[in-house]
């Protein structure tokens, strides 16, 4: 069984992810905004431990190159 913490840091890194998601669907956020971004980041860095301890190696993967990408996006914002 996984400690506490590894499963709060899963479940807020999804949050993070669909709240970046769902202000962006609504119109709410730019997919350009930094702090879009940021949630993006944060939300797949959580997502990684979590999915890392877990085992769960493909979501890992998916969610490293999601963290490229949303450092890549705030590398842009930023040069705006």
């Amino acid at each position: 069984m996984n400690p506490l913490w590894v499963d709060i840091i899963g479940w807020l890194g999804g949050l993070l992810v669909v709240i970046a998601y769902f202000m962006n669907t609504t119109g709410r956020m730019d997919a350009r905004n930094t702090w879009y971004q940021l949630l993006n980041l944060s939300g797949s860095i959580f997502l990684i431990i979590n999915t890392a301890i877990v085992g769960a190696y493909p979501s890992t993967a998916v969610n490293v190159i999601w963290v490229f990408i949303a450092i890549s996006g705030l590398i842009k914002s930023f040069r705006q």
